[in-house]
């Protein structure tokens, strides 16, 4: 939440507190947050970094979300996804449009989960950019749940 409000001290207090409750180990949890792992915590990280882009000094969002890709466990596939989508939305955000193109449509191959990245590509204009919109909305026609930009 602090990320999302641009308050970047307190995001990298509450997640320096989670670092160390992470290296400790979380030891027994409540079943409703066993989930919470090192891959989601770095995870939080990534979404923490890809909302204080332009603000932070700290690793870019695309790292996290690389990093959280390869921790994931096998059964997360949806939050696999998610990550996907994230690192996307990162690399537009980061100035990366061939690498988010990239990532963009691996995402594509996995889900239609499309808002974020969509978003993020906002006015970048590539051959490659503009192929995940021709993709996304192809994919959205014959998928009318998904919404589209």
């Amino acid at each position: 939440m602090h990320a999302a409000l641009g308050d970047e001290q307190g995001a990298e207090r509450h997640l320096g507190a989670a670092d160390e409750l992470v290296a400790d180990g979380l030891g027994d949890v409540p079943a409703w947050v066993d989930y919470f792992d090192a891959a989601e915590h770095v995870g939080t990280r990534a979404v923490s970094a890809r909302d204080l882009t332009g603000i932070s000094r700290n690793r870019r969002a695309s790292d996290h979300f690389t990093d959280a890709l390869a921790l994931r466990r096998p059964g997360f596939d949806r939050v696999k996804v998610m990550d996907r989508i994230g690192l996307a939305a990162a690399l537009f955000a980061e100035g990366e449009p061939e690498h988010g193109a990239a990532a963009a449509h691996q995402a594509l191959d996995e889900a239609f989960r499309l808002n974020t990245e969509l978003d993020a590509a906002g006015p970048r204009r590539t051959g490659a950019v503009d192929d995940v919109r021709t993709r996304t909305k192809d994919l959205a026609a014959a998928r009318p749940t998904t919404v589209a930009a």
